[in-house]
């Protein structure tokens, strides 16, 4: 007789596998949207639009269409979308290093740098054939101007180059006042050459003031921004310059455009408000404040408020005139 082993049969066990910890996660089709859509940078598309607008009413003297108010918002929305997205092409390296923007897309690597350069020039293409079937083609050709300028003589050449950079390179963003005009008009005037220069002139202190917050991370990539190659109270006083050459120019736009009371008072006020923080942003150099000391984001968030309420006051006026 065989005898029978009581102890049970052996079985093979194999253990059970661990998720590959390096397994490629497909992106959703919404992180990719997301992904493109933060490679035109949103903010910055409203501050243009916010200058874009209200300049349309000023030129209409009143309201001017929906059709060339929507078609050039489009317009105004694609060409600000290609020039930043190729901005970011161009500034991955940078971006990458920077505490600011090493969130953004390319950097996360959401999106290729091929696949955001191909976004950003169909972009512009269509942004240039939009305004120029649906608006006109000067309008089209400001807008084209604008983007060449903003990628090739701010981002190629003047960005990393010299302390002037934001000063020259900011022309690329006062041309919407000269966009908005021309779309009601299909021509330039003196009063949105004014505008251009009340943005130009504003352009200098918004961007020191938040590049006086991130002097670290300018500093750290070699970009010559005024903060990094300057004292806090150099800086403030080049703030201080350019505010007063700002808020001047705002108040020229009452004589040169006829306008009502609305505008002016508004200027005024807002005027004050803003050499008032620009101001305590000297004054706190002077004591030896240095980085969030100096406090520079009050002057950066109010920059942005007092240039919609300023346009808005633009919109508004010939309404009530």
């Amino acid at each position: 007789m065989t005898a029978v082993d009581p102890r049970p049969a052996a079985t093979t066990s194999y253990p059970t596998p661990l998720p590959d910890a390096t397994a490629v996660v497909s992106p959703s089709v919404r992180d990719v949207v997301k992904a493109y859509v933060g490679l035109t940078k949103p903010r910055i598309i409203e501050l243009l639009l916010i200058t874009t607008v209200p300049v349309m009413f000023l030129a209409a003297g009143g309201v001017p269409g929906l059709e060339v108010v929507v078609a050039t918002l489009i317009g105004g929305i694609l060409a600000s979308g290609s020039a930043n997205t190729i901005n970011c092409v161009l500034d991955r390296d940078i971006d990458e290093q920077m505490r600011r923007t090493r969130r953004r897309p390319l950097p996360r690597h959401a999106v290729s740098p091929r696949s955001a350069t191909v976004f950003g020039v169909v972009l512009g293409v269509l942004a240039t054939l939009e305004l120029g079937f649906f608006v006109n083609w000067l309008s089209s050709g400001l807008a084209l101007a604008a983007n060449l300028f903003y990628v090739f003589g701010y981002t190629m050449l003047l960005k990393r180059r010299t302390v002037q950079n934001i000063v020259w390179g900011g022309i690329a963003g006062c041309f919407p006042t000269l966009i908005g005009w021309t779309a009601v008009t299909g021509k330039l005037a003196w009063t949105p050459l004014v505008l251009f220069l009340v943005v130009f002139f504003w352009t200098p202190p918004h961007t020191w003031a938040l590049a006086m917050r991130y002097r670290e991370d300018y500093a750290s990539v070699d970009v010559p921004m005024l903060p990094v190659v300057a004292t806090p109270v150099a800086t403030a006083r080049q703030i201080m310059a350019y505010s007063v050459l700002m808020v001047v120019t705002s108040i020229a736009l009452w004589p040169v455009a006829s306008t009502g009371f609305v505008y002016p008072l508004a200027a005024f006020v807002l005027g004050f408000v803003f050499l008032r923080e620009a101001r305590r942003l000297l004054l706190r150099a002077h004591t030896g404040a240095d980085g969030a000391a100096l406090r520079p984001m009050r002057l950066f968030h109010f920059s942005n408020i007092y240039l919609a309420l300023l346009f808005i006051a633009a919109a508004i006026d010939p309404l009530l005139h």
